[in-house]
């Protein structure tokens, strides 16, 4: 390569193109790698040293919406933890289905389920932040534990795990909430997008920068939502119960993550590709209200990654030294292969990896062209 080097003349103006784009070609390069040493390789290696032996009583919430058959089938599973003293507030959001009967049947059988709601009568005030509020003022208990109608714990651990992490300082805890397998490149795809989500916000958190959850497996006190005055700086926004609430309130002390796999829910993923895609948008109506130095971040981990294979795809087409930038992109690519499938194995996630692969490559740009129509057609998004 030395040799090469010195037998160019630096008078061909494409000669400085192509070093220009290997000089962003290697700078890329080292912004992914400090990616994946820096933050990625926390959570393959996280260890909890601290847990709280006290059983505390706790309050789970259920936000739900003409979700009578996941009712049926999840939420036992959710009122049958083994747990000393908890409670479970559903919160009817104005549903139109079978939801208030089944309920009713819940209530006759579980005497620490309770019930309350929001009419769906035309002009009320209604959605996911307004039902969740609603739940968290009926709450009984100081720790609070969310998760969705159409999910599962994985196991009747799972308040447990959930709830030993609220130590002194600790407000907030990052569960993870996963889709459950089954056959087809949809599921498979959901997945992979789900444990590169989770990578991130439980990485970030190990490092001390909370910057997003998921409600699927999420737990704060109630006290910190009403010193937050809740909901209120982005109530106007469908998305972000979730998010946008640890994002504003999480910090690198009041903030634990639990990835035991007995701590984990699972959700029922979507059907179509339709289905998906709508909800990627919805998701994407929030990242905006991130903190500017939690976008700044965000944003050079996609850019960087986008642009570290365009430039080596225009590079390789130069043909100098053809074969550097090959070792190169393959050093990038094992060092994904490996991570990815170091949180893999932590988070109980299988048959991923060979996928993970195109995942990798083409999601910044997917990423790019969502925010794109976002902006180009807002949509007022609801949650069901």
């Amino acid at each position: 390569m030395i040799k090469q080097l010195f037998k160019i003349t630096f008078d061909d103006p494409i000669l400085w193109i192509w070093f220009l784009l290997a000089g962003l070609f290697l700078l890329f390069f080292i912004i992914q790698l400090i990616f994946f040493f820096r933050f990625y390789k926390k959570l393959p290696a996280y260890k909890k040293l601290n847990f709280k032996t006290d059983a505390d009583p706790v309050s789970v919430i259920i936000c739900a919406k003409n979700e009578a058959e996941n009712l049926r089938r999840f939420l036992p599973s959710v009122l049958n933890q083994f747990y000393p003293e908890f409670d479970v507030i559903v919160v009817n959001d104005g549903s139109y289905d079978d939801t208030e009967e089944v309920l009713a049947e819940f209530r006759r059988i579980y005497p620490h389920l309770y019930v309350t709601g929001i009419e769906g009568r035309p002009g009320s005030v209604s959605g996911k932040k307004v039902a969740q509020t609603i739940g968290i003022k009926a709450a009984h208990h100081e720790q609070l534990v969310f998760t969705d109608a159409d999910c599962e714990p994985k196991s009747p651990n799972w308040l447990r795990h959930m709830q030993s992490n609220f130590m002194q300082q600790t407000e907030i805890v990052l569960g993870y909430g996963g889709y459950k397998a089954s056959k087809g490149l949809l599921n498979k795809w959901i997945r992979i997008d789900t444990v590169y989500i989770a990578m991130q916000y439980l990485s970030f958190a190990l490092r001390g920068i909370p910057y997003m959850a998921v409600g699927r497996n999420l737990a704060y006190r109630r006290s910190l939502f009403f010193a937050n005055k809740g909901f209120a700086s982005h109530l106007h926004i469908a998305s972000g119960d979730d998010d946008l609430f640890v994002n504003e309130t999480g910090t690198r002390y009041n903030t634990a993550i639990e990835i035991q796999d007995e701590s984990f829910t699972l959700s029922e993923p979507k059907r179509s590709w339709k289905q998906w895609f709508r909800q990627k948008r919805r998701h994407f109506t929030t990242g905006f209200r991130y903190k500017k130095s939690h976008k700044i971040i965000l944003s050079l981990e996609v850019i960087s990654r986008e642009f570290f294979f365009i430039s080596g795809i225009i590079l390789l087409a130069f043909g100098q030294f053809a074969g550097y930038i090959i070792i190169i992109m393959l050093i990038r690519e094992i060092t994904f292969v490996v991570f990815f499938k170091l949180v893999m194995n932590r988070l109980k996630e299988k048959n991923l990896l060979l996928l993970s692969l195109l995942y990798d490559i083409i999601w910044p740009v997917f990423t790019g062209l969502l925010i794109l129509r976002n902006k180009i057609e807002p949509r007022n998004t609801k949650w069901k």
